[in-house]
């Protein structure tokens, strides 16, 4: 299994969040929209509540397959980091250093 890096990581978690945010709007409007009568709204009620519910579960699914990717992502930077402590503190120190020096030209 690869590691993903941390845009596909973040543009993933985005999907997720995105997703749901759709989901939950188009539940607010099956609620609103309960008192119409009528048997076509009625049959499209029935249809997009069955398909939100599909969308729930695999949304579901996605989410937890965003959640193990990132656990490897850590493990492996763990794993890593111990087995290279000193390379691992000179990519800190550069990084920082790079930060200080941005942030010092402002």
């Amino acid at each position: 299994m690869s590691v993903p890096n941390e845009h596909t990581v973040a543009s993933q978690e985005k999907l997720v969040s995105d997703m749901k945010a759709v989901i939950t709007d188009a539940e607010e409007i099956l609620h609103a929209t309960a008192d119409q009568a009528g048997e076509k709204v009625a049959g499209l009620r029935a249809r997009i509540q069955e398909r939100l519910h599909a969308a729930r579960v695999r949304l579901a699914e996605a989410e937890a397959v965003l959640v193990a990717k990132t656990r490897v992502a850590a493990q492996a930077t763990d794993a890593y980091v111990l087995e290279n402590p000193w390379k691992s503190v000179g990519i800190a120190a550069v990084v920082w250093f790079l930060v200080g020096f941005i942030l010092g030209r402002r």
